[in-house]
């Protein structure tokens, strides 16, 4: 693969930057719910730009390059999917009307990008040095896979430590307060009930990454692909929930589907110095994989009953 200039960082994180601030003052400048039509035409303005992306990584830097981006991406992207249901849940339990959901995600996914970015090169920095911790990883990602195939889900981030400390220690207000993360209430300024949501964003998408970096670095060790596909991926993650939230739940297969992607790479990584598992294969797999799951779910619905339950 041909060498990364370092230029390309620099010209990468600015168009990050600058869809960004277009995104915030002009795409959604003003509170107000996102219709299905906007949600999927964004969608679909944010997976073009990441295939857009990928071709030219192919095109400049060989085809290894660009399956491994693409791979990244997909793993990333799915589950990215299983995330939504953690906001789904955060939204209900602090009662967020979707005038004020896209505020909360667009602010949670920039916090995001930058722990992404340090988590990232961590990763990458450990494995340098320390190159068993692959195997570390690997077993990680395995048991990660056998909770989610059993269907154990995430930890709700209502009761971790920096949630609970933030709001012990905080001056907080249970308010809306308009879409503003702090008021002034009684003369003084204090956080509101939405600083609360995002933080709980915040920590659930530290708790993600903790599985979802691993993965990605079972495919490659360049931070560049690492990074611009996992920043490709959430950019497209706020718009992803919109266009998925009304019908998240019917994913019923979706925890198993996304078990055997991590179960996969984790072995992948448990075996890497004895097997060799070539990118066009990992990629095939994880495309299989993904494509049963929500084949059989779109199949095999959840009854509206039995999701009551």
């Amino acid at each position: 693969m041909a060498t990364i200039p370092d230029s390309w960082w620099l010209y990468f994180n600015g168009a990050v930057l600058l869809m960004l601030i277009l995104d915030l003052t002009v795409v959604h400048r003003q509170n107000k719910d996102v219709s299905m039509k906007d949600a999927l035409f964004w969608t679909g303005v944010w997976i073009s730009l990441a295939l857009g992306l990928n071709l030219f990584l192919a095109h400049r830097l060989g085809q290894e390059a660009g399956m491994q981006f693409l791979t990244g991406y997909l793993i990333e992207k799915s589950l990215s999917v299983d995330n939504l249901f953690v906001f789904l849940l955060i939204f209900r339990y602090f009662r967020v009307p979707g005038d004020y959901q896209h505020k909360v995600l667009f602010w949670g996914i920039l916090g995001a990008l930058v722990m992404r970015g340090l988590m990232i090169f961590a990763g990458v920095s450990l494995l340098d040095h320390f190159e068993w911790l692959i195997y570390l990883f690997g077993a990680m990602l395995i048991y990660t896979a056998w909770k989610m195939y059993q269907g154990i889900g995430a930890m709700d981030p209502t009761h971790s430590r920096p949630f609970q400390w933030i709001q012990s220690h905080l001056p907080y207000v249970d308010e809306l307060a308009h879409g503003n993360f702090f008021l002034k209430h009684n003369g003084r300024w204090m956080a509101s009930r939405l600083l609360l949501v995002l933080v709980c964003v915040e920590v659930s998408d530290v708790i993600f990454a903790v599985d979802s970096i691993p993965a990605i670095l079972a495919v490659t060790r360049e931070p560049f692909l690492i990074y611009s596909s996992n920043v490709m991926a959430l950019l497209g993650l706020r718009s992803l929930y919109f266009a998925l939230a009304g019908g998240l739940d019917s994913f019923r297969y979706l925890d198993q589907g996304l078990a055997g992607v991590l179960g996969f790479v984790g072995m992948k990584m448990l075996f890497s110095d004895l097997v060799h598992v070539p990118t066009p294969i990992s990629l095939g797999v994880v495309v299989v994989i993904l494509a049963v799951a929500i084949g059989m779910s779109l199949q095999y619905p959840k009854q509206a009953e039995a999701a009551k339950h």
